[in-house]
């Protein structure tokens, strides 16, 4: 029964009440005039009550609101994304499509309370069929553990926390790890390893695979430093000061994220990283946001070998939509390192590793990103969320000679319950781990293809 039918049924039992009292005054002769003005009395105060109680209420607004839990997303290897920022939003915006790993979990605002520090995680796994490796063709597939990871999130007394550790097959190594500060009017600082703010964020890709951004060491990156977060309305803003990569050791190739790492002669790392982020949205707070921004890093590059600093610049300007079930990126970037090598070393790339592994990427280029997602209404009730998604990104190399590096994946990505599925078929040309792809001069310019379904299970 609603609020409404208990109050009116309430007042006619209360009434009848009083009148039941009055009547039997009236009869036992106990002052009967004096009765009937208690009984006017008890109703003219259960009228000003119940007046009392509508006007409360509709300063209250609707109570029991329900809300949507929203982690940001995450990638390559498929992770749900560094330190996740947790934002409410009425549950109408399920609807939208959400970039990223991860979807979102509805809970009663009743229901909304947590300890001041959360211990979560998540095991993923990848079933893999890559059509340039002939042992996969002739098993017919791979699968394995993809990675375990653990994270600790929380906030107590406005001081800020958030870790996550990650075990691989091939390596374990810290996503990242800060503890913040949040001010009075709700921006913050962080201090410890962080996302750098560039570009599209917190991903530039729906995929678990990710894109060029990423590859190159200018999307998800994580490094040492301070961090300053700050929101006004419509408007975003960012900066940071990043004094070295994470694990402050350039020649320790198993890491998250891809920074300049010192490998053979390429003995190249950056320090003294600044960034900065603008962003404003469009229809903020609507059923159509559209976030125009730009971002800028400027940073050293320190060569070991010739003990001096050059330097590296990047920008960026993009475009982020959420329509309705519609999301629409669009970014395009200008990066460039320009290092003080020792004679002999080219001066037209420099190299970047991580996941046990590095490569040689063009030292002057343009990218570009064009992604498109949807997110379906499912049709059944023991799956909560299908978001399919187009992602492209290419590398436009300055160096002569060159070939283009691009990349290009079609998906879906499925949430049920704790159970998250990456559903991809990605198609790579002259890309790193693709065949003989190269992300610095030359390459390969053929298309190869990795379909992968990647199934995780998040607490």
């Amino acid at each position: 029964m609603s609020a409404p039918a208990h109050r009116s049924q309430d007042r006619r039992t209360l009434t009848s009440l009083v009148v039941r009292v009055g009547i039997a005054l009236t009869f036992m002769g106990v002052a009967s005039t004096q009765a009937h003005e208690n009984v006017s009395a008890l109703m003219s105060r259960i009228e000003a009550l119940e007046q009392r109680l509508l006007e409360l209420e509709s300063e209250r607004g609707r109570p029991s609101e329900p809300y949507q839990i929203v982690e940001q997303p995450v990638p390559p290897g498929g992770e749900v994304g560094a330190a996740a920022q947790t934002t409410m939003q009425p549950t109408e915006d399920l609807g939208q499509a959400i970039p990223g790993a991860e979807r979102p979990t509805t809970i009663a605002a009743a229901e909304r309370t947590a300890p001041p520090i959360s211990i979560g995680g998540a095991l993923r796994f990848n079933v893999v069929h890559r059509d340039f490796a002939d042992s996969s063709s002739g098993k017919r597939g791979e699968s394995g553990l993809d990675v375990f990871r653990l994270n600790i999130d929380g906030e107590l007394d406005d001081i800020l926390i958030s870790a996550e550790y990650r075990y691989y097959s091939f390596m374990q190594t810290i996503h990242h790890g800060w503890v913040g500060y949040r001010f009075d009017d709700d921006s913050q600082v962080q201090f410890g390893i962080s996302q750098v703010p560039f570009g599209l964020l917190p991903y530039d890709a729906h995929n678990v695979w990710f894109g060029v951004p990423y590859y190159v060491g200018l999307g998800d990156d994580y490094d040492m430093g301070v961090k300053y977060i700050r929101s006004d309305g419509p408007w975003g803003t960012q900066l940071a000061f990043y004094k070295n990569e994470e694990l402050n050791d350039a020649s320790d190739t198993g890491r998250y994220s891809f920074d300049l790492v010192r490998v053979d002669e390429q003995q190249n790392e950056e320090v003294n990283q600044f960034n900065g982020r603008v962003d404003y949205t469009f229809g903020h707070g609507t059923a159509c946001e559209v976030e125009l921004g730009g971002s800028a890093q400027l940073a050293e590059v320190y060569n070991t070998l010739t003990d001096r600093r050059g330097d590296h610049w990047a920008a960026a300007a993009h475009l982020d939509s959420h329509c309705g079930r519609w999301n629409l990126q669009l970014q395009a970037t200008r990066y460039r390192y320009d290092p003080v090598n020792p004679n002999g070393v080219t001066d037209e790339a420099v190299r970047v590793g991580a996941f046990a592994t590095s490569y040689d990427i063009a030292s002057e280029a343009d990218i570009a990103i064009a992604n498109l997602a949807y997110n379906f209404d499912s049709p059944w009730e023991e799956i909560d969320q299908i978001t399919c998604y187009n992602d492209y990104s290419r590398l436009f190399k300055d160096s002569s000679g060159s070939l283009d590096s691009q990349i290009n994946t079609l998906g879906c990505a499925i949430g049920s319950g704790p159970l998250f599925t990456y559903i991809d078929w990605i198609l790579a040309n002259n890309m790193a781990f693709f065949g003989n792809g190269s992300m610095a001069g030359g390459g390969e310019d053929k298309w190869h293809s990795r379909f992968n379904i990647n199934i995780g299970y998040y607490w």
